[in-house]
């Protein structure tokens, strides 16, 4: 459930608040590789809604920054494999986005200046003014492996890296991430359709991004006006009970060390559990 072990972290990629926008994704398939390559829209403000919203909501909330300014480009190479016949694959991830970023020294160097009172606005860069903005590059890159051990133990990692000098636009404030983790099925146990899952995942925030945070910025989920910086840790491992033919029970927790980057607070046990029923209408 955790995000860092979901997905690449560090890549601010082309989405607005609620995960959605407009754009082109491309794939050429082939038997044992693939390359892939999208072009998506930014919203125009951080963390903000884009043009599709303005369908769907009332009143009209959303809009796209400027066509050839406010974009996320990506493409994925991925080499599929088998090793003493077991299946693996590697994905090789690289991104390049423009926005209306505001540079971390930049907002830092401001902050610093311009103390900020009991009044000042909370929210996601809302202490950030935006005559510091500008159209700004901003670019990562991502590793992902994934390879079967056994039949029922599999096991991945990945690892991902932004260059750190400007505000998270759509996703996370994580800078540098790397994570390992190990799924079992059941089989041995004599319950084939069930899944045991544990993995680990670090997060860090680049130099210019903890300046800007121990001056008292927020960015989209980090910032209190403090810093005591310090990786975050997670660990997570779940257990997914088939119930039924159709119905899935997973009973998951999470211990986080450290969370946003901050020795000060934590660590957090959180306990979940979710229940999966799929359906099918036959003709």
């Amino acid at each position: 459930m955790n995000w860092g072990l979901m997905a690449n972290t560090t890549f601010d990629y082309g989405q607005d608040t609620v995960g959605n926008s407009t754009g082109i994704a491309l794939e050429l398939n082939q038997p044992k590789w693939a390359l892939r390559y999208t072009f998506f829209q930014m919203p125009a403000e951080k963390n903000g809604f884009t043009g599709d919203d303005q369908y769907l909501m009332w009143p009209a909330r959303g809009q796209y920054g400027p066509f050839l300014k406010s974009w996320a480009m990506s493409a994925q190479l991925e080499r599929r494999y088998t090793l003493d016949n077991h299946p693996g694959a590697v994905r090789f991830l690289e991104w390049l986005d423009q926005a209306n970023f505001v540079n971390y020294r930049v907002a830092a160097a401001y902050l610093l200046a311009n103390p900020l009172g009991p009044n000042a606005p909370a929210g996601s860069g809302a202490d950030i003014p935006d005559s510091l903005r500008s159209d700004q590059f901003k670019y990562g890159f991502g590793l992902n492996w994934e390879q079967e051990v056994s039949q029922n133990v599999g096991v991945f990692s990945r690892f991902g890296w932004n260059d750190g000098q400007q505000d998270a636009w759509t996703f996370t404030d994580i800078n540098y991430a790397a994570s390992l983790g190990l799924s079992i099925t059941g089989k041995p146990w004599h319950r084939p359709h069930d899944t045991f899952g544990i993995g680990g995942v670090f997060g860090g925030a680049s130099r210019a991004n903890q300046k800007f945070l121990e001056a008292g910025g927020e960015d989209i989920l980090d910032g209190d006006g403090k810093l005591n910086y310090g990786w975050e840790k997670v660990l997570e491992t779940y257990y997914d009970f088939d119930v039924w033919k159709n119905t899935h029970l997973t009973l998951d927790y999470q211990f986080v060390d450290n969370p946003a980057f901050n020795r000060d607070r934590g660590p957090v046990s959180i306990f979940g559990a979710r229940v999966h029923w799929e359906f099918g209408l036959s003709r």
